[in-house]
């Protein structure tokens, strides 16, 4: 089927496909289209990596436009959203216009309604629901990549809950699915009331085999001998990886993507197979990766960053979240261009995100799993991932996939668990906590359900009840989530004989919008509360079960098979009603709102992964705690619960990473410090500015002092920037961030103003001469004439801001961070 023989499409679409390669759709595609994709109907694709799903979807958006239509494209990743976004804008030529949206979960996004298409992840687009954006209505189709991930328990119910609304706010809507090939395709096409297609075809080969006693035995029946040498290749990795490299049949040599099981493992097998890749530079290689090395040293200083450049420099590079996103596109771009030839990635790089390989190595198939108590065999369609990722057209004419076996007892094994095996079915996770809390208080918000009855109603859209064979343990387990919400006066409920009703108070629609777990919100008034010394509006709507002092934990019917023992927040122990006083108070009497405080209350919320205790931590953190108890937020749990309060001193420490970027430590100090990559830095400083932007908003809604609200404000902007006090001003023009706004103060300029009248020599000896970026943050910060021309750099400014930048360790100096600006 020739792309030009399709009906439907925006003019010339299909002449676009040809020139790019496209003579004829794909076996998979032609049964799509064939199915109806162009003419609206609901589609399941399971089908393999590198098999034409992107073009599937393609399609079904671009017919949708033509109708007349607004096309949606859900992604499990931030990171696969920009990716995504740069494929589908080569059809602005044809008028289609892309918007991209991942971040600001309190927004709706109302500049969307421009876009024909819409890229964002699943948890972006329920928080557009959740804040009523309108142009949600007038979608016309919908497109779910890697819509197994309902299976995942932490992503897997919001994905699930998104598709329910989304086809109940539109019956019209067209629905297209896209995943690897599962145990229960069919189950989905059915749940999502979709055709199914459901194909094994790939395009090119793919072989998967497992490497025992130096011989790669196929599932083909064919053999490679790939004997493990003498050193760089005297393991099976490294002589597979040189294997790849020097003996491939088209001369151009193979890439190779080696998963492993932890970050540790990742950047010392990448150090390891350095030595490997090094031996296939060309020299014209050489001199870009050495360029590309500098660049990675150049936003970085941190350890984790100096370790990647120094394996980019031959050839090798590891991938996992640890690492700034900057780093990890780096990383996969020149990968892509073949110019990097080996990655060693933890498992997260399956998920989607576009890395091809000549060959990919599963080094390792077990990993540590906390409530399995040890090492874990992984699942068998995680393994069909990484597996699939072997191999591209127009790329490579072949893909391998290896399995590392050290006997052939344990290769047979392989064969057995992996090699041979189908995928696990795809299981909704809808029915655990902590999901289901969310979404229930979401569903009534947003007005899907208004009744008891309505609820349960509406929840039969999703594949958990598709699945169930009874709706008994659903049920049990959402009563137990309403009385949840309605005791924290997220809901109120009102029985009239028949007529159970149920509707979200003012504050429970606030908590939806802001895209809050509830228990989140609950943890954060709370805190405030204890903060106001009590002080805080009385309507009903803000009073939780911490003001009753109940200390119930509110689970689901005796009955149901899963207790939510999680429902109690640290303001709600023994009967304590939250409302202690610290010994540091404000001059009204209120206990004093400190960043450390504000750090450590968002840090105990279930929004944010708090760092783990390690050998030597409980110690240190005890001591920590008995220092500056004055300053957190409600009353901790007993030292003799232990659990619980090891979740307190995790918390603090969290708090105190948080409170070390807020002083301007440096990152690498900060990395070494808590053991963690600056990715890791990143995301908590993110998630921590969130939420505390949330708490400013519970705040104001809980009626808290002016003064109160100001200082969660302040210790929001302190966060973000990454600054002390003194420089939130100046670190809040465009283009300053943390580092140039502390040479700027140390040069004597202190705030906005102050670069609008300041000496320009004295802006550009502050900030090392360049002048390119002393005119835009002059023209940032509103000066009337920014221009440099002829201005020389202030040497005493220069040496002034210099020595106001010497490194910091948290105990009270000036040093800045190397994270770099923030753009």
């Amino acid at each position: 089927m020739e792309p030009t023989s399709l009906s439907g499409l925006p003019s010339g679409v299909g002449e676009a496909l040809e020139a790019e390669g496209v003579a004829d759709l794909y076996p998979p595609q032609a049964e799509a289209v064939g199915a109806g994709l162009l003419e609206g109907e609901n589609l399941v694709a399971a089908v393999p990596t590198a098999s034409g799903k992107t073009l599937i979807a393609e399609l079904a958006m671009l017919s949708a436009i033509e109708r007349g239509g607004t096309a949606l494209y859900i992604v499990p990743l931030r990171a696969l959203a920009s990716e995504k976004r740069a494929e589908f804008e080569r059809f602005e030529e044809f008028g289609v216009t892309v918007g991209v949206s991942t971040g600001n979960y309190d927004s709706d996004g109302e500049w969307l309604a421009t876009r024909d298409v819409i890229v964002a992840t699943s948890e972006k687009v329920d928080s557009l629901i959740r804040n009523g954006a309108p142009w949600i209505d007038d979608l016309s189709c919908v497109v779910s990549d890697e819509v197994h991930l309902v299976n995942d328990r932490s992503r897997g119910p919001t994905l699930e809950v998104t598709l329910a609304k989304l086809r109940r706010i539109n019956e019209g809507l067209q629905t297209v699915a896209l995943s690897a090939t599962v145990g229960n395709a069919r189950e989905i096409a059915d749940w999502l009331d979709a055709a199914l297609v459901d194909s094994d075809w790939r395009p090119i080969d793919l072989r998967i085999g497992v490497h025992a006693n130096g011989t790669i035995d196929f599932d083909d029946g064919s053999r490679t001998e790939v004997p493990v040498g003498d050193p760089p290749t005297d393991d099976q990795t490294a002589a597979l990886v040189d294997d790849a490299l020097g003996t491939v049949e088209d001369g151009q040599g193979g890439s190779s993507l080696v998963f492993v099981n932890s970050r540790r493992n990742a950047e010392s097998a990448a150090g390891d197979l350095a030595a490997v890749t090094r031996r296939h530079l060309e020299e014209s290689e050489r001199a870009e990766l050495d360029a590309l090395a500098e660049e990675i040293r150049s936003g970085s200083e941190t350890d984790t960053g100096e370790t990647l450049a120094d394996a980019v420099e031959s050839g090798a590079a590891f991938h996992h979240a640890g690492l700034t996103s900057a780093h990890r596109e780096l990383v996969e771009d020149a990968f892509r261009d073949r110019l990097i030839k080996c990655i060693c990635a933890t498992p997260t790089l399956a998920a989607g995100v576009n890395t091809p390989a000549r060959r990919v190595i599963v080094r390792d198939w077990r990993r540590y799993d906390g409530e399995f108590g040890g090492m874990k065999p992984l699942d068998v369609l995680e393994v069909h991932q990484m597996c699939g990722r072997a191999g591209r057209p127009g790329l490579d004419p072949y893909g391998e996939a290896v399995l590392l076996a050290n006997s052939a007892e344990r290769s047979e094994e392989l064969f057995d668990r992996y090699v041979w095996a189908d995928a696990e079915p795809v299981r909704s996770k809808l029915a655990a906590e902590p999901a289901l809390r969310t979404h229930v208080l979401a569903t009534v918000a947003t007005g899907f359900a208004s009744t008891r009855d309505g609820l349960f109603e509406f929840l039969t859209n999703t594949l958990y009840a598709e699945q169930a064979d009874d709706d008994h343990h659903l049920r049990s387990v959402t009563d137990g989530v309403v009385e949840y919400l309605v005791a924290n006066d997220f809901l109120e409920r009102d029985r009239d004989g028949d007529r159970d009703a149920i509707a979200a108070t003012s504050i429970g629609h606030t908590v939806s919008r802001l895209y809050l777990d509830p228990m989140s919100a609950a943890e954060l008034i709370d805190g405030l509360r204890a903060a106001s010394g009590g002080s805080g509006t009385d309507t009903d709507d803000a009073t939780t079960a911490a003001d009753r002092g109940d200390g119930v934990q509110y689970a689901p019917n005796e009955d149901s098979a899963e207790k939510t023992q999680d429902f109690v927040t640290y303001g709600r122990v023994d009967g304590n009603d939250g409302r202690e006083e610290a010994d540091s108070e404000a001059p009204d009497g209120r206990p004093e709102l400190t960043p450390l405080g504000l750090y450590h209350l968002v840090s105990r919320t279930p929004d944010m992964y708090e760092l783990y205790l390690k050998s030597g931590d409980e110690k240190r953190y005890t001591q920590t705690y008995h220092e500056r108890e004055d300053e957190l937020l409600g009353p901790a749990p007993s030292e003799y619960e232990e659990v619980r309060f090891d979740d307190w001193l995790a918390s603090l420490k969290t708090a105190r990473l948080l409170e070390d970027w807020a002083t301007e430590v440096d990152e690498d100090r900060i990395a070494e410090r808590y053991q963690v990559g600056p990715g890791d830095v990143r995301g908590k400083v993110d998630t921590a500015e969130w939420l505390l932007r949330a708490a400013e908003t519970l705040g104001r809604e809980i009626g808290l002092p002016d003064d109160a609200v100001a200082a969660v404000r302040d210790a929001r902007k302190r966060v973000e920037y990454g600054v002390r006090e003194e420089l939130l001003d100046l670190a809040g023009v465009r283009e300053v961030g943390r580092k140039r706004a502390r040479r700027l103060y140390e040069a004597g300029i202190e705030s906005r103003s102050d670069l609008r009248t300041a000496e320009k020599a004295t802006v550009l000896g502050a900030l090392r001469g360049r002048e390119r970026t002393a005119e835009t943050i002059l023209e940032n910060a509103g000066r009337e004439d920014p221009s440099m021309d002829d201005v020389r750099p202030d040497a005493s400014a220069a040496a002034a801001a210099t020595a106001g930048t010497a490194g910091n360790d948290g105990e009270g100096g000036n040093g800045q961070s190397n994270l770099g600006d923030f753009r």
